[in-house]
């Protein structure tokens, strides 16, 4: 078995594997090769490649050579056609992207979408979307704080006193509980709203304080997402809400529902109450983001707000995000190749029918 990594266009950053993960897949008897300077952005030199026993090749040589072909994001459309017959992994996002999916089976291109693995118990050590957003939700507190315009924690000096900032996070999945933990160690005063019950107890062991709504739909089997909910409920939702954001100086949104546009959870009138300085991150942004002006990848100052739409900030981290990243590729790769090194896709697994997406 030929496994061959491609080196991401700009601006990602992120490789799909790092010379440390080389001698995982050399003990499933596969022959690895890297597209020169692949890992370069992430801190991992050929020469770190080779010497964990990588072949070092162009990107034409890779595709030719390789069975499975391991690249986050989708090649472009010229590199698809040299791919027919082959497998891909990474990480496609197929249900806001159809036309990609259709150009791969068109090109009669085996892919695998890793962000589409089912979340289960089992699926944990794959879990891609957890490993990244672990980093999002770290990064987007660090972020804030350097554009907030004033401390996080609290201060008394000889000048006089100055109070900590107050934070609201929307969401308390992965990214959500990562950013509430850094936000509180930086000293700051979080207040965080979920539509699910049951992770009132994780916040609060955080030292945050949970914002209830009644009547909330049941999200326990979405997979750590956001689900539709009905329309009394999001008028409940939108007041509560505002009254947050009123008085809040960092919002950092992560509410998104599976394979849908994500929800709209403040609006302008409620950036319009916010003071003059403050800070919202979106993390959101990629599908359509949680504030009614988010633009992806852009930031807009709105009434003297700051709003930032980066739906890649696991990229600021190159090295541990492919650190974790390549990790949980790893440990997929082990369930469609066999202990001799060959392919054994089985359809019949959960894990492998819910990635195939061409």
């Amino acid at each position: 078995m030929t496994i061959g990594v491609l080196k991401e266009p700009l601006p990602e950053t992120r490789v799909s594997l790092l010379p440390e993960h080389i001698l995982i897949l050399k003990k499933l008897n596969a022959e690895v090769f890297i597209e020169s300077n692949a890992g370069a952005k992430a801190f991992a030199s050929d020469e770190k490649y080779a010497e964990a026993g990588a072949t070092v090749l162009s990107g034409e040589e890779v595709i030719a050579k390789s069975d499975i072909i391991l690249s986050i994001h989708l090649p472009a459309e010229k590199e698809i056609e040299k791919l027919r017959s082959k497998i891909i992994l990474g990480f496609y996002q197929p249900l806001y992207n159809p036309e990609d999916v259709k150009k791969l089976k068109e090109k009669k291109v085996t892919a695998f979408s890793i962000d589409m693995l089912p979340r289960t118990t089992r699926a944990q050590s794959m879990d891609v979307l957890s490993s990244q957003a672990n980093i999002a939700g770290y990064k987007a507190v660090l972020l804030a704080a350097n554009l907030f315009p004033r401390y996080l924690p609290m201060f008394m000096t000889a000048a006089g006193s100055i109070p900590p900032a107050k934070v609201l996070i929307l969401g308390a999945g992965v990214a959500g509980l990562q950013a509430i933990a850094t936000a509180r160690r930086l000293g700051a005063v979080v207040e965080v709203f979920d539509t699910r019950p049951a992770v009132k107890e994780e916040v609060m062991s955080l030292g945050a304080k949970f914002i209830e709504v009644e009547g909330a739909a049941d999200a326990s089997k979405a997979g750590g997402y956001a689900v539709e909910q009905s329309a009394a409920f999001l008028q409940k939702q939108k007041e509560k809400i505002a009254m947050s954001v009123a008085k809040s100086d960092i919002v950092i949104t992560t509410a998104q529902i599976f394979g849908k546009k994500a929800p709209l959870l403040i609006t302008d009138e409620m950036i319009g109450k916010m003071k003059n300085g403050s800070v919202i991150i979106d993390l959101a942004a990629a599908t359509g983001g949680n504030t009614s002006v988010t633009k992806n990848d852009e930031t807009v100052v709105y009434n003297g707000v700051m709003i930032i739409g980066n739906s890649n900030l696991p990229a600021t981290m190159p090295y541990d995000a492919s650190k974790m990243y390549g990790k949980n590729i790893c440990n997929f790769l082990q369930l469609i190749i066999d202990k001799e090194g060959k392919l054994n896709l089985n359809m019949e697994d959960d894990l492998v029918k819910g990635t195939l997406i061409s």
